[in-house]
């Protein structure tokens, strides 16, 4: 399968090592914040139907550039980071992002699976916050403002490591990632202002709701 020969190449192994660092370094600051570091039972199952429904929601898509597309998908990885933290947001881009490449294209261009798992990861730490919880519909102002803030934050880092990937890995011309980039930003930020962080919204009002009626 195209997943496990991309998996064996150089920038499968680095990708990889990058994941296995994200992953202890927001472990360690989740728990420096009080807040539940370790992966539960239910976040692997998270993990597990988030990344298969990005990628087959990933299917999805509008070709706006060169190797370039709108995807709908994006709006699931903020709502998986919003419900059940950082990891697992990162974990449900970086997975399903992958998974959708070797499904779609029979390989894995690695550069560009860290931008879905950098908008996830970024998108996750509003759950960090403890007067955060879509769970329980705790949700307020102050909070929708971050979300979109660590939007972009991840768009702007999972630019910056998919630039560096693309030009330093791949030796793809940089003018033509800088156009892809710039199409794929503009076209994230779309369906996370107008879907994802909407959605979240509605989800916790819902509970909110539910919670109100229970008591």
């Amino acid at each position: 399968m195209g997943f496990f020969k991309s998996l064996a190449t150089m920038q499968g192994l680095i990708s990889l090592i990058i994941v296995v660092l994200i992953c202890l370094g927001v472990y360690i600051f989740a728990k420096s914040k009080g807040k539940k570091a370790s992966i539960s039972t239910k976040d692997v199952v998270a993990i597990g139907i988030g990344a298969a429904l990005f990628a087959a929601v990933s299917f999805l898509s509008i070709p706006i550039g060169p190797n370039t597309s709108f995807r709908i998908a994006i709006a699931l990885l903020v709502i998986f980071g919003a419900i059940y933290g950082p990891i697992v947001g990162f974990l449900v881009g970086f997975i399903g992002h992958a998974l959708n490449d070797a499904l779609m294209y029979g390989s894995v261009w690695w550069s560009w699976v860290f931008m879905s798992a950098m908008i996830g990861l970024f998108a996750g730490f509003i759950f960090l916050n403890k007067s955060f919880s879509v769970k329980t519909g705790q949700i307020n102002k102050s909070h929708i403002i971050k979300m979109y803030l660590y939007s972009i934050f991840g768009i702007l880092a999972g630019s910056v490591v998919s630039y560096l990937g693309d030009v330093f890995l791949y030796g793809e011309p940089a003018d033509k990632v800088w156009l892809q980039i710039i199409l794929a930003n503009i076209s994230n930020f779309v369906v996370i202002a107008v879907v994802g962080i909407p959605a979240i919204i509605a989800l916790a009002k819902r509970n909110s709701k539910g919670s109100l009626e229970k008591e």
